[in-house]
């Protein structure tokens, strides 16, 4: 796990969201995994580091992964939430995970 995951996953159990599952498998062929995953509505989150340092997810054979596992998600259903490391640190993501996952309770 990233830094940057771990500093989500602390704030996700800190502040009680909903049990949340690491590294799930969402595709029935592919090997793509999310993140952070709540596979009983369909949402996941995941934790974009190296946006400012040319990382992986900002590259262009990285970029055009990601398109390919996000929009392969979108077709199954899934709700994806990407957050950048100052998001997560900052509270936004917490907060729009949060919205989401307390949405008609």
């Amino acid at each position: 796990m990233s830094e940057l995951e771990h500093e989500l996953d602390y704030m996700l159990t800190l502040f009680r969201l909903p049990r949340h599952e690491r590294e799930y498998r969402f595709h029935p062929k592919r090997r793509w995994r999310f993140d952070f995953a709540w596979p009983d509505v369909l949402i996941a989150a995941e934790a974009e580091g190296g946006t400012w340092t040319g990382g992986r997810h900002v590259r262009g054979a990285g970029f055009e992964k990601d398109c390919e596992k996000y929009n392969a998600a979108a077709v199954l259903g899934w709700r994806v939430f990407r957050f950048t490391a100052e998001m997560i640190r900052s509270g936004e993501a917490l907060n729009t995970l949060e919205e989401v996952l307390n949405d008609g309770q």
